[in-house]
């Protein structure tokens, strides 16, 4: 048997950029949730996939969700990042939103934003996994530094590396 612990201790090792996933109820909400699984599946066609906690309160309605966005966060970012992680019904509260496909709310000031339709949804334990297909985009500026989670806590990176 894995310990769950030591399991989260060592994949808490790789350290990952953290995005805010959005979506819009059937009922009109607007919902997020902070989130480090997020990762790219195909180039051809499109696709992006994420988790969620299936113990998440907003679980129900990403799960019913025709669409979403993921917010790619930059490392000034923290405090909204925290605003997404915690639960509230007043995550938006007093932030300015667009609308993107689908009726989801779009954040202001993300160094990426993916504008998805939900592709599939499979079973992963005691997490959703959601594939989208990326229908829209929009980057910021290519030198602003990522937000990135490592070890249980934000990081930031170290300075230039070589390329190989």
């Amino acid at each position: 048997m894995i310990d769950a612990a030591e399991l989260r201790s060592a994949l808490g090792r790789f350290a990952t950029g953290v995005t805010i996933i959005t979506t819009r109820s059937a009922s009109g909400e607007a919902v997020g949730v902070t989130a480090s699984s997020f990762n790219a599946v195909s180039l051809d066609p499109p696709l992006i996939l994420w988790s969620l906690g299936r113990n998440a309160f907003s679980h129900p309605v990403f799960e019913a969700a025709s669409h979403f966005a993921v917010h790619v966060l930059g490392e000034d970012q923290q405090d909204l990042s925290n605003r997404f992680a915690r639960a509230s019904s007043a995550k938006f509260e007093g932030l300015a939103t667009g609308e993107g496909l689908g009726g989801v709310p779009l954040l202001g000031n993300c160094t990426a934003v993916f504008e998805c339709s939900t592709e599939h949804r499979y079973a992963g334990g005691d997490h959703l996994i959601l594939v989208g297909r990326v229908l829209r985009l929009g980057q910021g500026p290519a030198e602003r530094p990522p937000l990135l989670f490592h070890q249980g806590r934000y990081a930031a990176l170290a300075g230039e590396t070589s390329t190989a």
